[in-house]
């Protein structure tokens, strides 16, 4: 049975004929950027995590940008955040202006360890980008301790986690600002891209509006110069669609986690570890495996999609060898990324898919 790693276009099969009004509508309105829809959409997710301000933006990159200049990150300020994530974590530092400083991470969870963090602290840290990576909330209690003993702000990279909770509250209401994106590959995803920043601070989220329209307010009266990073009506059509279903596809999630984790038990399966007091979403299901590439060979050959996240940790990138750091600097972060491989979780799969990749990757090591 051919089980491919992500299919987009199930998805869209079960909600076509509203998907396809919504953006019929769009565009027989003639209202395109930043109209009703995006408001619509910023006032639905702004409740869904809690807080009084959501910012629609281009994508999750720009979040990420928008709100290290938000918070006052630029040039002479260092920004510590995970040797483990996407690209866009640490780059959009350095597009700010600021120096990211990389830590390692916690290998039972492969997201940002706090007493890491403490270590690199100093009188330059702007700013502290924890990643709640692949849908796992990273810890951030000790963060949150950290950045107010020392006055530096917290980013929260939720771009894989919209949903995700950690001891009863949503990621991306618990640090200055959060940020998502919606890529179709996430768990609310766009046909597209697009982002979104959430922030409990009026004084940050006003700075944000200005800065996503070129820094003007009212326009062609620049305040400070900004970014092109408007949220698109298509987009927003879309997504509001699909987030009256975002909390159903998350239970499958995980569900599919939870019998993953069955069919696992007993193997050589090092299977994700949730934190006892949050709520884990699923954007992938990373398991930790021995003879990683040769295991993704053999589910290739049989049909079974599989990914590497991330091959090359971001210490180790060729873009930031002036910053010094060289293997061995992250072992965690290094070891993760030569042993992880990511297993098919969308919430389409049908059990006997679940199945058959369990039964594949077994049978691999038997």
């Amino acid at each position: 049975m051919a089980v491919p790693f992500l299919d987009i276009v199930a998805q869209y099969k079960t909600l076509q004929p509203e998907l396809e009004k919504a953006i019929l509508d769009v565009a027989r309105s003639g209202k395109y950027v930043l109209g009703e829809r995006v408001a619509a959409l910023e006032k639905t997710l702004a409740q869904c995590v809690d807080v009084p301000h959501a910012i629609g933006c281009a994508s999750g990159t720009d979040a990420l940008i928008l709100a290290l200049r938000a918070v006052g990150a630029g040039p002479g300020h260092e920004v510590i955040t995970t040797a483990y994530s996407f690209f866009a974590t640490a780059s959009t530092i350095v597009l700010a202006g600021a120096a990211p400083v990389f830590v390692d991470i916690d290998p039972r969870t492969y997201t940002i360890d706090a007493r890491e963090v403490e270590k690199k602290l100093s009188v330059r840290t702007r700013a502290i980008i924890p990643v709640h990576l692949y849908g796992q909330p990273a810890e951030m209690e000790p963060l949150i301790a950290l950045s107010k003993e020392w006055g530096v702000k917290i980013v929260e990279d939720a771009c894989q986690s919209i949903g995700a909770e950690y001891r009863g509250r949503r990621v991306g209401a618990l640090g200055d600002i959060g940020c998502v994106s919606f890529y179709p590959t996430k768990n609310l995803s766009g046909m597209g891209d697009g982002g979104m920043l959430f922030t409990r601070d009026q004084r940050i989220a006003e700075n944000l509006r200005i800065l996503r329209e070129h820094g003007a307010k009212p326009r062609y009266f620049h305040k400070v110069v900004g970014y092109n990073s408007r949220l698109d009506e298509i987009q927003a059509a879309v997504l509001l669609v699909k987030a009256k279903f975002l909390e159903e596809w998350t239970e499958k999630r995980r569900a599919n986690a939870r019998l993953y984790n069955e069919l696992f038990m007993g193997s050589a399966v090092v299977t994700p570890y949730d934190l006892p007091y949050v709520r884990h979403v699923y954007n992938q299901y990373v398991v930790r495996v021995r003879e990683r590439d040769e295991l993704m060979e053999h589910l290739r050959s049989k049909g079974i999609g599989s990914a590497i996240y991330y091959p090359l940790p971001l210490h180790l990138q060729e873009c930031f060898t002036a910053l010094g750091y060289k293997k061995g600097d992250m072992p965690e972060s290094e070891k993760a990324a030569e042993e992880t491989l990511a297993l098919p979780i969308y919430p389409e799969l049908a059990q006997e898919q679940i199945e058959e990749v369990a039964k594949a990757v077994v049978d691999f090591y038997q």
